[in-house]
């Protein structure tokens, strides 16, 4: 069967070159010029690789994978101009695979479709890997640095910025132990000193999207006068 590729361009130029250059290689492809006709695509097509531009009309491509990553773990490439490392690690944090910047060789481009699809089909799906760790539902993946959540059946990527992926990671690694702010923000941030008060930012935005109660946390627990340590229930 052939791979099915979501290409959302809103320049039918770049989308034709892309298209021509994967159906050469044997995949079939679907263009889209916005973000609302992709998700649309999305539902009906049920492609297996995304490729996605971030300049489009109406939602952007960081609004259109945002929203996609709720739903859906679909391997996603980036493709933009925009190539500021704030856009490139905004990108990665909202659960895109890779980042490719124009200009680009389509050679290229399609080789790393086919790399990430072997990748995919290939990565082990045991819980039991050592690269990785399990809480409740979720499982937090050292190698690829993604949050994934089992619900009925499917797996869910949580989209997560390049800074609460460190802090995460950071309390994973020392589950059990209070840690305090200063601690977490010269381990996660790499500076002795600064405004300890951005870990309490980014702990709550870890809350929202990891704890069923953020007033009565199950994992992020606060440990009056030491900090903050992470549980992992049995």
């Amino acid at each position: 069967m052939k791979s099915k590729i979501l290409i959302v361009e809103d320049v039918p130029e770049m989308s034709a070159l892309i298209s021509l250059y994967l159906s050469k290689e044997g995949m079939e492809t679907v263009q889209c010029e916005t973000a609302e006709d992709a998700l649309k695509q999305y539902e009906a097509v049920q492609p297996d690789l995304l490729i996605l531009d971030l300049n489009l009309p109406g939602m952007d491509g960081f609004e259109f994978l945002s929203y996609l990553r709720k739903k859906s773990n679909i391997p996603v490439i980036i493709v933009s101009a925009r190539d500021a490392d704030e856009d490139i690690i905004t990108g990665l944090g909202y659960g895109a695979d890779e980042f490719v910047t124009k200009p680009f060789s389509p050679r290229v481009l399609t080789a790393r479709v086919r790399a990430l699809m072997r990748r995919v089909k290939d990565s082990p799906e045991s819980d039991s890997s050592a690269n990785s760790v399990v809480f409740g539902p979720f499982r937090l993946d050292y190698n690829s640095c993604t949050l994934v959540r089992a619900e009925n059946g499917k797996k869910i990527r949580i989209p997560l910025s390049a800074k609460e992926y460190g802090v995460l990671e950071y309390l994973v690694k020392n589950a059990g132990k209070p840690l305090s702010p200063d601690v977490i923000y010269r381990d996660v941030w790499g500076r002795q000193y600064g405004d300890f008060t951005a870990v309490a930012v980014y702990i709550q935005r870890l809350r929202k999207k990891i704890e069923e109660d953020c007033a009565s946390p199950r994992y992020i627990e606060t440990i009056f006068g030491m900090g903050y340590k992470f549980n992992i229930p049995q």
